[in-house]
């Protein structure tokens, strides 16, 4: 504690508590009358140092002193405050205003002079501080000249810059704010003023404005660090030459116009210099857009646009080959030319490059989201150009080859795949647009005519007039009841005709009778043969004459009979559409209505009057049977064929795939089939749906918060009585197939679950066995050498929770591998990883894991060591595990030789995952992890992201590192997460371990940046899904949800994903409840997507409350404008109704 002083001991050098000034000899000491709080050291300092000051520090105008007399004047009122206030007579104001006004003045003081008198304000000794000052808690008192707060403005560093300098500066701006002449520089900074002053935002925004990068420089390191290496003689040089270049820019500055300018001139020596660097002209062009983007005037932007167009066909005249410009050219055009126009330049653009898949994906994309030239069946035309185009190409690359050729070219393989997607895309367009029996008769003919196709040599031409003859026969088809194949049903059909002349010979030899009839009987039934053997144009004419005639007769109802029945029910005939229906109760039973037609007129019928066998839901009406006739005419246009077996296993599983049974991942994510159908969703598939519901139950179990999933936003994706009629579809349409590809473990599996989901929503009561034992059983009875198929059985009982019975069909698969070909033991690896999984899966509680684990080591230990499999009887002992990694370790090496070569199969990635489970088993995680990311790095990152395979395997090392989560640091976790979304950025397995991992150990802040960072890296209807899902489960703010939304949908390449537009009406309905909000979605949204049938339909199920019965109407005339099939007419329920 130091003493204090006496006044006659000499003076006390004083300073005050924010040293800015230096003080004086002759400071004035602190007032001992002053209370406590106000015996601050920044009190005692007397206003005379700030006169005293250097003459470098500029003196304050005339302003602030009248500031500071006014803070001293507060000053001296605070001690004054506890006496009554005193007022003297007001003395009357000069002016030039009214008497009234006068008046009403002087008797407004005269009551407030009354008041002040009759009712004296009571002293008092305490203040309330209605404008908190947080340095009273910083400092411990108030600070009698404040502390400054300023931000930095047009600072520069020099010699003369100080605390002194900056406090001065800011003040007299912050006094002068109002008068700057905002309009001088920028209109726009009016606005914006709510974060940034108007000044400082126009100076922003002004092009001219130039911006100091400030960089820390680079201190002199110690000498004292023993461990220092100096840099080598020339890199100092080096970089002291960079250190200086970027001081010199740092004090001059660089505006945006000379930001521009850099980028331009170095980008035209680029491209000057590597004219065929198609990546140097991109990024020309995409700089193009950012210039674009800080232009305010229109006519600019549009200059802009034009040198990017420029820019963008130098480049193409330099790059005729190349497509990824021709793409950025015509997306470029599409900013400036109109839809004719632009259409125009697509289809010239297409005949010169007919073989391009991703010319004629994108083109279609434009053709369906251009809403003013939109029609069904136009967009239709463009797809049947499309196929024919792509096959084409495939079957000239085909004459160019050796046609015994085998193995196929690699070449030859991608093309027909990408025929294959675009076949499906047509499907999936058909059913989106209300032509589900267009979209299944499809399939069903591809099927047949590619992979049932009879082993004849014929030409194409002659392939389709004898596949016409099948398809206009009443043969049932491929996922009908009694389908065996066109190859099949050919024979069939000939031996029948063999034995009809056999019959008809026979007769004829036959001696006495008349036989008159006999004859001409015969006679008509060899013409019937020969005229299906042979039909032409003019039988299908007749056929259709025919129908039309059996329509008109069934459905001829007088029309005066029809007019005078509406007038019965109150319907105006001759009444205008917007009279017709005044109730939208009305259009809401009429929605109902077409769902459920929609939901159960999906299969296509034969011929008017029969039904097809597996679509059994009911009578028809005449007209209903007849629109959902699929005629040769109809699917011609689109048939191809195909000669490689990829493509054809393709085909199956996304026919598999399209129609709803789940099945194991055959493609990467990474794959042109899984972009489309994420990019094409209406609904959300059962595998997505289950990963979603995993990270809403994740995220409500940390989360108190009310959330909501995302999959109830949509509801149900079908009712039961479609499934099951489509379960029962697929069940017979895989089984066919297993007769061409036998052994195939992946269609095996589906049509296991095809038959599990038929079976139970047949039966309403629970059965003690497995809903696929029966056919799984009578596929093994077929052929019992099928182990893959004995494991998949096993596994079906294993998800049932049949352990036992799934253990005991293990068991003997593993113990009969031994007898069996060469070719099936390679499949063992399978077998014994889905044996070692179901037991760590059912291990829970800690007496049946150790069981489990020791079941588990058992299985895997013999898989290693590669003896003959025995059934578990005890723990395995140390030798054999011993054994085991040593087998392990050899079978390792060599599957690394194989994938650094880029071969990789079903069968080492087992083997792999295996291993990786042993040491997990048997050692610890760490040897796990250390086998697994060794043989990643075997594999180049290119392979290892198309190959569907080792995404399987990445996904089960992720898995592995989620049951093991709570002993790992996020770093452990974090590094494989973060290279998995590299290589696979639309995989929703990595995206729900993100969410599963990063939920507790990451702010949500921080997994909010990573969404937006992913979304702008890779944009996919996948991260947007996830982002939604994660705030949505978190009870999320309406303004970020919405804002979500928006800028998904504001990308360009999903700006027409219908699920997304979807799930944004059903969130303002459901959870915002804004229905004004909602319609509004839905009309742009029904802009960018006019071939959805189920986003017109939402309009009338969602938006009932807030459209109107005009609104309605006009509604469904413009469906039928676009060609939407329509199924049900609103007649039909005033009929109902009335």
């Amino acid at each position: 504690m130091s003493k204090t002083p006496e006044k006659g001991e000499g003076e006390q050098n004083t300073t005050g508590l924010f040293p800015l000034f230096p003080t004086q000899a002759n400071s004035v000491s602190a007032i001992s009358s002053a209370p406590q709080w106000l015996r601050n050291a920044s009190f005692t300092t007397d206003l005379s140092v700030i006169d005293a000051a250097p003459s470098t520090a500029p003196s304050l105008p005339d302003v602030e002193a009248s500031e500071e007399e006014e803070e001293g004047y507060a000053y001296r009122n605070n001690t004054e405050a506890n006496q009554p206030r005193v007022y003297d007579l007001v003395e009357e104001e000069e002016g030039s205003e009214s008497d009234d006004d006068d008046k009403a003045k002087k008797k407004k003081k005269k009551q407030k002079r009354d008041s002040d008198e009759y009712y004296t304000k009571p002293t008092k000794d305490y203040y309330l501080d209605t404008r908190p000052d947080p340095d009273n808690l910083a400092y411990g008192s108030i600070y009698r000249m404040n502390v400054p707060r300023y931000k930095l403005d047009n600072s520069q560093r020099g010699s003369e810059s100080g605390s002194t300098k900056l406090y001065l500066r800011n003040r007299r701006g912050s006094m002068l704010e109002a008068e700057i002449d905002v309009n001088s520089l920028d209109g726009k900074a009016k606005s914006d003023n709510r974060y940034w002053y108007a000044k400082n935002a126009a100076m922003e925004r002004n092009k001219n404005f130039r911006r100091i990068r400030l960089s820390a420089s680079r201190e002199a390191v110690d000498s004292s660090f023993d461990h220092f290496i100096p840099l080598e003689e020339g890199e100092a040089v080096q970089e002291s030459e960079e250190e200086d270049v970027e001081s010199k820019e740092s004090v001059v500055g660089t505006s945006w116009e000379d930001e521009v300018l850099n980028k331009t001139r170095e980008f035209n020596r680029q491209t000057r210099e590597r004219p065929h660097d198609e990546k140097a002209w991109l990024a020309f062009a995409d700089f193009q857009d950012k210039v674009s983007s800080m232009q305010s005037q229109k006519g600019v932007r549009l200059q802009t646009l034009e040198k990017k167009i420029s820019i963008l066909e130098k480049a193409f005249e330099l790059n005729p080959d190349s497509e990824e410009l021709l793409l950025a050219l015509l997306k470029a055009y599409r900013s400036r030319d109109s839809a004719d126009v632009l259409i125009s330049r697509w289809e010239k653009a297409l005949m010169q490059n007919s073989s391009s898949y991703k010319l004629w994906r994108e083109f279609l994309r434009v053709v369906q989201g251009e809403f003013s030239r939109f029609k069904v069946s136009e967009v239709r035309k463009m797809y049947s150009y499309a196929i024919q185009a792509l096959f084409s190409a495939c079957s000239k690359r085909h004459r160019q080859m050796d046609a015994t050729s085998e193995p196929l070219d690699s070449a030859l393989i991608q093309q027909e795949l990408v025929l294959v997607d675009m076949l499906v895309s047509l499907c999936r367009f058909e059913w989106q647009a209300g032509y589900r029996e267009l979209a299944t008769a499809l399939f069903q003919a591809e099927m047949e005519y590619s992979i049932f196709s009879p082993s004849l040599l014929l030409s194409e031409q002659s392939k389709l007039r004898l596949f016409e003859h099948f398809w206009s026969s009443n043969g049932a088809r491929v996922g009908e009841e009694g389908a065996f194949g066109w190859s099949l049903w050919l024979e069939k059909e000939e031996e029948h005709r063999q034995k009809m002349l056999k019959e008809e010979s026979s007769d004829d030899n036959d001696v006495g009778g008349w036989t008159g009839w006999t004859e001409q009987l015969s006679d008509r039934k060899e013409d019937s043969i020969i005229a299906s053997a042979n039909i032409g144009e003019g039988d299908v004419n007749r056929d259709r004459e025919g129908l039309d005639e059996e329509m008109e007769d069934e459905n001829g109802m007088p029309e005066d009979d029809t007019e005078a029945m509406l007038k019965l029910l109150g319907i105006d005939v001759d009444a205008a559409a917007s009279d017709e229906v005044k109730d939208t109760s009305t259009w809401v039973k009429w929605f109902e209505e077409e769902v459920s037609r929609d939901q159960n007129q999906w299969m296509p019928t034969r011929k008017a009057g029969e039904l097809s066998s597996v679509d059994e839901m009911g009578e028809r009406e005449d007209e209903e049977q007849l629109s959902s006739l699929v005629l040769y005419e109809d699917i011609n246009g689109y048939l191809f064929s195909l000669r490689s077996n990829e493509a054809r296993l393709s085909l199956v599983y996304q026919f598999v795939d399209f129609f709803g049974a789940n099945i194991s991942p055959w493609t990467s994510s990474n794959s042109l089939w899984w972009i489309e159908k994420i990019n094409s969703l209406e609904t959300l598939s059962d595998s997505m749906l289950e990963i979603l519901r995993n990270v809403h139950e994740c995220l409500s179990k940390s989360d108190s918060a009310n959330g909501f999933s995302l999959g109830s936003l949509l509801g149900s994706n079908s009712d039961i009585s479609m499934r099951t009629e489509m379960m029962k579809f697929l069940r017979n349409a895989i089984l066919l197939c297993l007769n061409v590809f036998p052994r195939n473990y992946i269609l095996e599996e589906a049509v296991l679950v095809a038959e599990e989901l038929f079976v139970t929503n047949m039966k309403t009561c629970e059965v003690a066995t497995t809903p696929c034992q029966a056919l799984a059983k009578r596929l093994l009875k077929s052929d019992r050498q099928d182990l893959l198929l004995c494991g998949v059985y096993a596994q079906r009982e294993a998800a049932s929770g049949n352990m036992k019975q799934a253990r005991r069909i293990f068991d003997m698969a593993l113990t009969s591998i031994c007898g069996l070909p060469k070719e099936l033991q390679d499949n063992s690896p399978l077998l014994y990883l889905w044996y070692a999984e179901s037991e760590v899966a059912n291990s829970s509680g800690s007496s049946r894991e150790t069981e489990s684990s020791s079941r588990a080591m058992h299985i895997l230990c013999y898989l290693g060591s590669g003896l003959a499999y025995v059934p578990y009887t005890s723990q395995p002992s140390s030798m054999q595990i011993l054994r085991a990694r040593q087998g392990f370790r050899e079978k390792l090496k060599k599957i690394q030789s194989l994938w650094s070569h880029g071969v990789t199969d079903d069968q080492s990635a087992a083997l792999v995952c295996s291993a990786a489970l042993f040491e997990e088993l048997t050692n610890d995680l760490s040897g796990a992890v250390e086998i697994l990311e060794h043989m990643f790095s075997s594999v180049l990152p290119g392979r290892r992201s198309q190959s569907h395979q080792l995404e399987i395997l990445f996904n089960y090392y992720v898995r592995m590192l989620q049951r093991h989560q709570d002993d790992l640091t996020l770093s452990k976790l974090w590094n494989p997460i973060s290279e998995g979304m590299q290589l696979y950025p639309l995989s929703p397995e990595l995206y729900q371990a993100l969410i599963d991992i990063c939920n507790h150990r990451m702010t949500s802040h921080r997994l909010r940046m990573m969404f937006d960072d992913y979304s702008r890296k890779t944009p996919s209807v996948v991260v947007w899904l996830f982002a939604l899902s994660y705030e949505l489960s978190r009870g999320g703010s309406l303004h970020r949800i919405r804002g979500l939304f928006e800028r998904a949908l504001a990308q360009d390449t999903l700006n027409s994903s219908v699920i997304l537009w979807r799930c944004y009406i059903a969130y303002e309905i459901d959870i915002a409840h804004n229905p004004s909000a909602a319609r509004r979605i839905y009309f742009r949204a029904i802009n960018a997507c006019p071939w959805s049938k189920k986003l017109w339909l939402d309009g009338f199920g969602k938006l009932s409350t807030v459209l109107t019965a005009k609104e309605m109407s006009d509604l469904q005339e413009v469906m039928r404008d676009k060609e939407l099939n329509i199924r049900t007419d609103i007649y039909e329920i005033l009929l109902l109704q009335g």
